[in-house]
C-alpha cells in the first residue's frame, strides 16, 4: 500500500480540504494520503469530508504543533 504526503502547513480553512480533494483525485482506490497542516480545523473538516466522500479515515491527531490526518482513498476516489 502506498502513502502519499500532502503539506498544507500555514493554510487555513477551506484550503486544506480543497488541496486534499484535489490530491485525492490523482490517487487510486486503496492508496493512503497523509495530510500535514497547522489548521486545527483539519481535525474535524477532513474527517467529515472523508465520510461524505466515501474515504476511510485512518488517523486524525495533533502531533506537537502539527495536525496529521491519514486517509485511505475509497473506490470513488
Amino acid at each position: 500500500m502506498t502513502e502519499e504526503q500532502l503539506d498544507v502547513k500555514g493554510l487555513l480553512c477551506p484550503m486544506p480540504v480543497i488541496r486534499t480533494q484535489n490530491r485525492v483525485k490523482t490517487l487510486a482506490a486503496g492508496q493512503r494520503l497523509r495530510v500535514v497542516g497547522t489548521d486545527p480545523g483539519m481535525l474535524n473538516d477532513i474527517p467529515a469530508w472523508c465520510r461524505i466522500n466515501g474515504h476511510r479515515l485512518v488517523v486524525a491527531e495533533r502531533n506537537g504543533g502539527e495536525i496529521v490526518v491519514v486517509m485511505e482513498v475509497g473506490l470513488d476516489g
